[in-house]
């Protein structure tokens, strides 16, 4: 049973009541107001903008005595609220309650408008109770502006030998911030608050560095795996918080990437491996609310079985805790799928996969949607969409890195996969295509680079390229333009893995469909590129993958500007390559830069085209990173 609370909509976007009501500052004024409404006796809701549904989700009630609810809209007369029957709030006077508690923030105008039809002597209660204090505000005039919830959390771990480095920018200066802070709680398994504090952000795209093992140190605290949540102050443009998220260890040989975990909790995340025989895949799931999880209403599911193993366990407040998959479906091997019924109650999770020889890896699910419906255009519209929906990965060079690609159901309506592969060299040229046919929900179908190479007559001349995949409808079929897939690397030698995936978009048409090609900042067609690529710390060495997909033929070539940064945030070199249409590049940035470089960041900038890139960090042992960049 889901959380009753509206998150996300890919219509309107995130919804800042929710954001609102579930910060963590708001939970711990929640017992002080429910204090105030169980002392005074029997409670009313006034409801005018139909928050009070989404209050009930997230907050326990059974301390306040509810004995009425009052709505504005006649419309909603004869429906129920919180188990009682809506009147009007020109029944207020009647009302045997003694106080009044009115369910919107900024309530002063709407106590106002109903300040006649309020019985003498009754108190009033607003969630202006629960408002963050102004010092956390981007915009205190418009409490529920978006700006003020620029809010995300992480993944954050210092424990047995494992650590975690959080890298971002601060973008929100090339938006018009002036002055903008992080505001920061870290929590541990237990949902305990292990430290809180704030970081001013310099006036400049700087970059942003927190690392678990300085702020160990700092705050003198044991070991730890939780959460830490971030709240930016100041934002402008974005209300997105992105970062990098890279695990390494006192082992050279842990080392491994993610990224954000969209801060959007959803009814069901995808794209779970099973594991190898030999290995276990822990899914750490990060409680997003200020209540508790209960027993058996998060659980795991073969993709396309509608049983469900549920996790028998509660989950506290702001807590933390490790899924073992091999212990809800022992009898699931890779190439399986699982579906993570999440019940809305946690952003995204990460996942990570111990193996036998002792290496891990860290990735994380994707949204699956609930909204969509397959989409009988996508077949008729080969002529202005081209290849239509593309999803690029890297192919890094064969004789170093094995790859695996495996397509993956990403909605509830996706009953099957048509779809086929296409490896591209750098320069565009297709080397090989392999067909997959209408891969059904429950199957899976795990492409291996090794032989399509084996049974290709061309080969990837440069010694890398890219992979595309991209519906197929030579044999009918249905989509839905969400096409997922999970792309898996291994270092031959040392047999370190990491893994990644990502989803489809329309590349590069200067027309529009369903909001593609997809732009970060205005209106679509998103025909430019800024993406954010930090770089490694000692010793590794930092790589970018980038790719130029295309879904008709665009420019021939991109105009792509690496920036360099330093740790102030000022440019201090600037490199141009040009990557062919349909190709890529992989480029180590000591190479073009000239010299190593470990501190800043680069910003890769195009304005003739969009690119999409990986990012890679090289470390010593065979152990390697990847995972896709982020734009803003």
């Amino acid at each position: 049973m889901a959380l009753g609370i509206e998150t996300f909509s890919n219509l309107t976007g995130g919804n800042a009541l929710y954001k609102a009501l579930a910060h963590p500052l708001a939970g711990e004024r929640y017992r002080a107001l429910a204090e105030r409404l169980a002392a005074r006796g029997p409670v009313a809701i006034y409801d005018p903008l139909g928050y009070a549904n989404s209050f009930a989700a997230l907050y326990d009630l059974e301390r306040i005595e509810l004995v009425a609810c009052f709505v504005q809209r006649i419309e909603a007369l004869g429906g129920t609220l919180l188990g009682r029957s809506v009147e009007p709030v020109t029944a207020l006077p009647g009302t045997q309650a003694k106080t009044l508690l009115i369910a919107a923030f900024d309530a002063e105008r709407l106590r106002r408008q109903i300040a006649h039809l309020i019985p003498v002597g009754m108190g009033v209660e607003t969630f202006d109770a629960l408002r963050l204090p102004e010092e956390l505000l981007t915009n205190p005039r418009t409490y529920l502006d978006p700006l003020n919830f620029a809010t995300n959390f992480a993944f954050f771990r210092d424990a047995e030998g494992h650590h975690t480095r959080l890298v971002t920018a601060n973008y929100w200066t090339g938006h018009g911030a002036q002055a903008s802070a992080l505001w920061l709680r870290l929590y541990d398994a237990e949902g305990a608050v292990l430290a809180e504090w704030r970081e001013e952000l310099p006036p400049r795209p700087a970059p942003v560095v927190l690392d678990s093992r300085a702020i160990r140190v700092r705050f003198a605290l044991p070991e730890f795996t939780g959460s830490l949540f971030l709240h930016v102050v100041g934002a402008a443009g974005h209300d997105v918080v992105k970062y990098a998220l890279d695990t390494y260890g006192d082992d050279p040989s842990v080392l491994s990437a993610t990224h954000d975990a969209n801060a959007w909790p959803a009814d069901l995340y995808a794209g779970l491996p099973a594991p190898r025989a030999g290995e276990r895949v822990v899914l750490w799931v990060q409680n997003s609310h200020p209540v508790p999880i209960p027993p058996k209403r998060i659980g795991l599911n073969r993709m396309g079985d509608e049983r469900i193993a549920w996790y028998p366990e509660a989950v506290p407040p702001f807590g933390t805790r490790a899924l073992e998959v091999g212990r809800l479906l022992p009898e699931l091997r890779w190439p399986e799928q699982i579906e993570v019924q999440a019940g809305r109650y946690f952003v995204r999770p990460r996942y990570e996969v111990f193996g036998d020889e002792g290496r891990s890896r860290i990735a994380h699910v994707n949204v699956e949607r609930t909204d969509l419906k397959p989409d009988p255009r996508l077949r008729e519209l080969g002529n202005l969409l081209g290849k239509g929906y593309i999803l690029p990965a890297p192919i890094l060079p064969p004789e170093r890195f094995e790859m695996i690609a495996l397509p993956t159901p990403m909605s509830t309506a996706q009953r099957e996969l048509p779809v086929q592969a296409i490896v591209v060299d750098d320069s565009g040229r297709e080397v090989a295509r392999r067909r997959l046919g209408r891969v059904k929900r429950r199957h899976s179908v795990a492409l291996e680079l090794d032989d399509i190479l084996e049974h290709s007559s061309a080969q990837l001349e440069s010694g890398y390229g890219h992979l595309e995949f991209v519906y197929d409808f030579a044999d009918g079929g249905e989509a839905d333009g969400w096409l997922h897939a999970l792309f898996r690397y291994r270092e031959r030698t040392s047999g370190h893995i990491a893994e990644t995936s990502f989803g489809a978009h329309v590349y590069n048409l200067p027309i529009t469909y369903r909001g593609e090609p997809q732009s970060y900042i205005g209106k679509p067609p998103g025909l430019s590129t800024r993406l954010f690529l930090r770089l490694g710390p000692e010793p590794c060495e930092t790589l970018t993958h980038l790719i130029y997909p295309a879904s008709q033929p665009w420019h021939g070539h991109s105009e792509t500007d690496l920036v360099l940064y330093d740790k102030a945030g000022e440019e201090v070199a600037r490199r141009r390559i040009a990557i062919p249409c349909g190709g890529s590049r992989l480029v180590a940035i000591s190479e073009l830069f000239d010299g190593v470089v470990h501190s800043g960041y680069v910003i890769v900038r195009d304005s003739t085209c969009r690119l999409f890139g990986y990012h890679a960090l090289l470390g010593s042992n065979g152990a390697f990173s990847l995972d896709h960049m982020f734009g803003f």
